[in-house]
Protein backbone atom coordinates (compact mmCIF):
# COMPACT_ATOMS: atom_id res chain seq x y z
CA UNK A 1 0.00 0.00 0.00
CA UNK A 2 1.75 3.29 -0.96
CA UNK A 3 0.14 5.57 1.75
CA UNK A 4 1.29 8.71 0.17
CA UNK A 5 0.15 7.93 -3.41
CA UNK A 6 -3.53 6.98 -1.83
CA UNK A 7 -2.96 10.42 -0.34
CA UNK A 8 -2.99 12.43 -3.56
CA UNK A 9 -5.28 10.68 -4.98
CA UNK A 10 -7.61 11.53 -2.40
CA UNK A 11 -6.30 15.02 -3.42
CA UNK A 12 -7.39 14.51 -7.11
CA UNK A 13 -11.00 13.36 -6.00
CA UNK A 14 -11.28 16.50 -4.32
CA UNK A 15 -11.58 18.17 -8.00
CA UNK A 16 -9.79 21.62 -6.85
CA UNK A 17 -5.97 22.27 -8.16
CA UNK A 18 -2.73 21.00 -6.49
CA UNK A 19 -0.09 23.27 -6.34
CA UNK A 20 2.72 21.62 -7.28
CA UNK A 21 5.88 24.16 -6.65
CA UNK A 22 9.10 22.09 -8.15
CA UNK A 23 12.16 20.77 -5.92
CA UNK A 24 15.40 20.00 -7.21
CA UNK A 25 16.61 18.25 -3.87
CA UNK A 26 15.72 16.97 -0.05
CA UNK A 27 16.30 20.25 1.33
CA UNK A 28 14.17 22.30 -1.29
CA UNK A 29 11.46 19.57 -0.73
CA UNK A 30 11.56 20.10 3.18
CA UNK A 31 10.75 23.79 2.39
CA UNK A 32 7.99 22.82 0.46
CA UNK A 33 6.90 21.02 2.66
CA UNK A 34 6.90 23.44 5.48
CA UNK A 35 5.50 26.11 3.33
CA UNK A 36 2.24 24.49 3.73
CA UNK A 37 2.15 22.97 0.52
CA UNK A 38 0.67 19.34 -0.42
CA UNK A 39 2.73 18.04 -2.49
CA UNK A 40 6.14 17.89 -3.69
CA UNK A 41 7.31 17.52 -7.44
CA UNK A 42 10.66 16.76 -8.04
CA UNK A 43 12.00 18.43 -11.13
CA UNK A 44 14.43 16.48 -13.82
CA UNK A 45 16.04 19.91 -14.66
CA UNK A 46 16.75 21.19 -11.53
CA UNK A 47 18.16 17.64 -10.28
CA UNK A 48 20.34 17.48 -12.80
CA UNK A 49 21.29 21.17 -12.05
CA UNK A 50 21.48 20.44 -8.44
CA UNK A 51 23.16 16.89 -8.28
CA UNK A 52 25.50 17.13 -11.48
CA UNK A 53 25.54 21.07 -12.59
CA UNK A 54 24.32 19.97 -15.99
CA UNK A 55 21.13 21.37 -18.15
CA UNK A 56 18.45 18.64 -18.56
CA UNK A 57 19.25 17.10 -21.81
CA UNK A 58 19.49 13.44 -20.43
CA UNK A 59 22.45 12.81 -18.12
CA UNK A 60 20.15 12.04 -14.93
CA UNK A 61 20.53 7.89 -14.64
CA UNK A 62 17.46 6.11 -13.11
CA UNK A 63 20.02 5.41 -9.95
CA UNK A 64 20.85 9.36 -9.84
CA UNK A 65 16.81 10.25 -9.85
CA UNK A 66 15.93 7.12 -7.63
CA UNK A 67 18.51 8.12 -5.02
CA UNK A 68 16.94 11.80 -4.82
CA UNK A 69 13.56 10.80 -4.57
CA UNK A 70 14.73 8.54 -1.35
CA UNK A 71 15.95 11.69 0.09
CA UNK A 72 13.28 13.33 -0.40
CA UNK A 73 10.81 11.11 0.65
CA UNK A 74 12.99 10.58 3.84
CA UNK A 75 13.57 14.07 4.42
CA UNK A 76 9.55 15.06 4.00
CA UNK A 77 5.49 13.75 4.57
CA UNK A 78 3.71 14.72 1.84
CA UNK A 79 3.59 12.68 -1.30
CA UNK A 80 6.16 12.98 -4.11
CA UNK A 81 5.63 13.50 -7.49
CA UNK A 82 9.00 12.84 -9.85
CA UNK A 83 9.99 13.29 -13.18
CA UNK A 84 11.17 10.21 -14.38
CA UNK A 85 12.00 11.77 -17.96
CA UNK A 86 11.15 8.56 -20.65
CA UNK A 87 11.64 5.76 -18.28
CA UNK A 88 15.45 5.27 -19.59
CA UNK A 89 15.22 3.72 -21.73
CA UNK A 90 12.62 1.28 -23.64
CA UNK A 91 9.75 -0.60 -22.11
CA UNK A 92 11.64 -3.31 -20.77
CA UNK A 93 13.86 -0.73 -18.92
CA UNK A 94 10.64 1.00 -17.89
CA UNK A 95 9.72 -2.50 -15.60
CA UNK A 96 12.81 -1.33 -13.39
CA UNK A 97 12.29 2.25 -13.32
CA UNK A 98 8.63 1.53 -11.64
CA UNK A 99 10.28 -1.06 -9.37
CA UNK A 100 12.89 1.34 -8.36
CA UNK A 101 10.74 4.78 -7.98
CA UNK A 102 7.87 2.65 -6.18
CA UNK A 103 10.19 1.09 -3.58
CA UNK A 104 11.95 4.95 -3.24
CA UNK A 105 8.18 5.95 -1.69
CA UNK A 106 7.66 7.59 -5.02
CA UNK A 107 3.71 8.42 -5.25
CA UNK A 108 3.45 9.38 -8.95
CA UNK A 109 6.03 9.66 -11.94
CA UNK A 110 5.97 11.28 -14.71
CA UNK A 111 6.49 9.14 -17.91
CA UNK A 112 6.99 11.12 -21.24
CA UNK A 113 7.24 10.17 -25.02
CA UNK A 114 10.54 11.62 -26.37
CA UNK A 115 13.35 9.57 -27.45
CA UNK A 116 16.07 8.79 -25.19
CA UNK A 117 18.36 10.33 -24.48
CA UNK A 118 15.25 13.52 -23.83
CA UNK A 119 15.67 16.84 -23.45
CA UNK A 120 13.82 19.72 -21.64
CA UNK A 121 10.80 20.50 -23.49
CA UNK A 122 11.52 23.94 -23.06
CA UNK A 123 14.92 24.02 -24.98
CA UNK A 124 14.45 25.63 -28.49
CA UNK A 125 14.69 23.19 -31.44
CA UNK A 126 12.97 20.17 -32.54
CA UNK A 127 11.56 17.43 -29.50
CA UNK A 128 11.57 13.96 -31.20
CA UNK A 129 9.41 11.85 -29.73
CA UNK A 130 8.61 7.67 -30.01
CA UNK A 131 5.65 6.53 -32.35
CA UNK A 132 2.41 6.27 -30.01
CA UNK A 133 2.64 2.67 -30.41
CA UNK A 134 5.76 2.74 -28.69
CA UNK A 135 4.78 4.94 -25.64
CA UNK A 136 1.78 2.40 -25.23
CA UNK A 137 3.71 -0.49 -25.20
CA UNK A 138 5.99 1.85 -21.72
CA UNK A 139 2.84 2.89 -20.92
CA UNK A 140 1.41 -0.81 -20.12
CA UNK A 141 4.71 -2.08 -19.07
CA UNK A 142 4.60 1.01 -16.07
CA UNK A 143 0.83 -0.63 -15.43
CA UNK A 144 0.91 -3.96 -15.06
CA UNK A 145 4.38 -3.63 -12.54
CA UNK A 146 3.41 -1.63 -10.10
CA UNK A 147 2.70 -2.69 -6.87
CA UNK A 148 -0.24 -0.93 -5.85
CA UNK A 149 -2.74 1.61 -7.98
CA UNK A 150 -1.89 4.24 -5.23
CA UNK A 151 1.63 4.00 -7.18
CA UNK A 152 0.24 7.13 -9.83
CA UNK A 153 1.23 7.39 -13.46
CA UNK A 154 1.40 10.58 -15.27
CA UNK A 155 2.02 10.24 -19.07
CA UNK A 156 3.30 13.32 -20.47
CA UNK A 157 3.80 13.78 -24.34
CA UNK A 158 6.05 16.45 -26.31
CA UNK A 159 4.60 15.69 -29.65
CA UNK A 160 3.23 19.34 -29.72
CA UNK A 161 6.75 20.56 -30.79
CA UNK A 162 7.10 19.26 -33.65
CA UNK A 163 3.20 17.24 -34.94
CA UNK A 164 0.71 20.10 -33.37
CA UNK A 165 -1.29 20.22 -30.47
CA UNK A 166 -4.02 17.86 -32.43
CA UNK A 167 -1.15 15.32 -32.31
CA UNK A 168 -0.26 15.65 -28.40
CA UNK A 169 -4.04 15.80 -27.90
CA UNK A 170 -4.69 11.86 -29.44
CA UNK A 171 -1.56 10.62 -28.14
CA UNK A 172 -2.82 12.46 -24.37
CA UNK A 173 -6.45 10.69 -25.20
CA UNK A 174 -5.16 7.67 -25.82
CA UNK A 175 -2.66 7.64 -22.60
CA UNK A 176 -5.86 8.34 -20.22
CA UNK A 177 -7.57 5.56 -22.41
CA UNK A 178 -4.79 3.19 -21.60
CA UNK A 179 -4.90 4.08 -17.81
CA UNK A 180 -3.00 6.95 -16.93
CA UNK A 181 -3.91 7.93 -14.32
CA UNK A 182 -2.80 11.87 -15.06
CA UNK A 183 -1.82 12.91 -18.65
CA UNK A 184 0.51 16.18 -19.39
CA UNK A 185 1.00 18.09 -22.16
CA UNK A 186 3.91 19.74 -23.04
CA UNK A 187 3.25 22.87 -25.02
CA UNK A 188 3.88 26.68 -24.64
CA UNK A 189 0.61 27.63 -22.40
CA UNK A 190 -1.41 30.37 -24.37
CA UNK A 191 -4.90 30.35 -23.45
CA UNK A 192 -6.10 28.87 -26.71
CA UNK A 193 -3.76 25.88 -25.92
CA UNK A 194 -5.39 25.41 -22.17
CA UNK A 195 -8.32 26.30 -23.04
CA UNK A 196 -8.60 23.39 -25.92
CA UNK A 197 -6.90 20.98 -23.80
CA UNK A 198 -9.30 21.35 -21.26
CA UNK A 199 -12.05 20.80 -23.62
CA UNK A 200 -10.73 17.83 -25.27
CA UNK A 201 -8.50 15.83 -23.11
CA UNK A 202 -10.59 14.15 -20.15
CA UNK A 203 -9.84 14.81 -16.40
CA UNK A 204 -7.30 14.94 -14.89
CA UNK A 205 -4.91 16.91 -16.47
CA UNK A 206 -1.81 18.70 -15.54
CA UNK A 207 -0.20 22.20 -16.49
CA UNK A 208 3.16 23.92 -15.86
CA UNK A 209 3.09 27.99 -14.82
CA UNK A 210 6.75 28.91 -15.26
CA UNK A 211 7.06 32.18 -14.54
CA UNK A 212 10.28 32.37 -15.31
CA UNK A 213 9.32 32.36 -18.93
CA UNK A 214 6.54 33.88 -19.42
CA UNK A 215 3.21 35.35 -16.97
CA UNK A 216 0.50 32.60 -16.57
CA UNK A 217 -2.30 32.82 -19.34
CA UNK A 218 -5.13 31.70 -16.88
CA UNK A 219 -5.55 31.85 -13.07
CA UNK A 220 -5.60 28.87 -10.75
CA UNK A 221 -8.66 28.63 -10.72
CA UNK A 222 -9.73 29.06 -14.10
CA UNK A 223 -7.65 26.17 -14.88
CA UNK A 224 -8.62 24.20 -12.51
CA UNK A 225 -12.46 24.60 -14.43
CA UNK A 226 -10.68 23.34 -17.37
CA UNK A 227 -10.19 20.31 -15.30
CA UNK A 228 -6.19 20.67 -14.48
CA UNK A 229 -5.69 18.77 -11.39
CA UNK A 230 -2.23 19.17 -10.79
CA UNK A 231 -0.35 22.76 -11.65
CA UNK A 232 3.12 22.36 -11.08
CA UNK A 233 5.96 25.52 -10.85
CA UNK A 234 8.84 24.04 -12.25
CA UNK A 235 11.22 26.90 -11.98
CA UNK A 236 9.98 28.57 -8.45
CA UNK A 237 12.97 26.84 -6.43
CA UNK A 238 15.64 26.55 -8.96
CA UNK A 239 15.83 30.16 -10.60
CA UNK A 240 14.93 31.58 -7.33
CA UNK A 241 18.07 29.73 -5.92
CA UNK A 242 20.48 31.04 -9.38
CA UNK A 243 19.38 34.72 -8.65
CA UNK A 244 19.44 34.69 -4.94
CA UNK A 245 22.59 32.96 -4.92
CA UNK A 246 24.05 35.38 -7.19
CA UNK A 247 23.00 38.43 -6.09
CA UNK A 248 24.77 37.36 -2.49
CA UNK A 249 27.95 36.46 -4.20
CA UNK A 250 27.77 39.64 -5.96
CA UNK A 251 27.82 41.85 -2.62
CA UNK A 252 30.46 39.48 -1.25
CA UNK A 253 33.15 39.80 -4.11
CA UNK A 254 32.36 43.62 -4.80
CA UNK A 255 32.25 44.66 -1.07
CA UNK A 256 34.42 42.30 0.70
CA UNK A 257 31.48 41.54 3.14
CA UNK A 258 27.81 40.68 3.31
CA UNK A 259 27.21 42.98 5.67
CA UNK A 260 24.59 44.46 3.13
CA UNK A 261 23.31 40.98 2.29
CA UNK A 262 22.00 39.87 5.60
CA UNK A 263 18.77 40.83 4.83
CA UNK A 264 18.42 38.66 1.93
CA UNK A 265 20.33 35.74 4.44
CA UNK A 266 18.64 33.36 6.77
CA UNK A 267 19.77 33.06 10.30
CA UNK A 268 21.45 29.74 11.15
CA UNK A 269 19.14 29.21 13.94
CA UNK A 270 16.48 29.28 10.76
CA UNK A 271 18.27 27.21 8.86
CA UNK A 272 19.13 24.47 11.26
CA UNK A 273 14.88 25.00 12.73
CA UNK A 274 14.77 24.23 8.66
CA UNK A 275 16.59 20.70 8.63
CA UNK A 276 14.64 19.71 11.90
CA UNK A 277 17.60 20.18 14.18
CA UNK A 278 14.90 19.86 17.19
CA UNK A 279 14.62 16.56 16.52
CA UNK A 280 17.91 15.25 16.62
CA UNK A 281 18.60 17.33 19.55
CA UNK A 282 15.39 15.40 21.27
CA UNK A 283 16.84 11.69 20.18
CA UNK A 284 20.49 12.97 21.79
CA UNK A 285 18.89 13.71 25.12
CA UNK A 286 16.82 10.17 24.54
CA UNK A 287 19.64 8.42 23.84
CA UNK A 288 23.02 9.63 24.60
CA UNK A 289 21.91 10.73 27.67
Amino acid sequence: MNDRGARLRALLEENRPVLAPACIDAFSARMVEQAGFEVNYLTGNGASAALLGKPDVGFMTLREVADVCRNIVQATSIPLIADADTGYGNAVNMVRTVREMESAGVACIQIEDQVTPKKCGFLPGSIPVISLEEQLGKLKAALDTRQSENFLILARTDAAADHGLDEAIRRAVAYKEAGADLTFIEVEGTEEELRKIGAEVPPSHVTTLDESRREAALSVEELGGLGFGVIIYPGIVRCTYLKAVNDVLRILKEEGSTRAARGMMATFQEYNDALGISEVQAWEREYLG
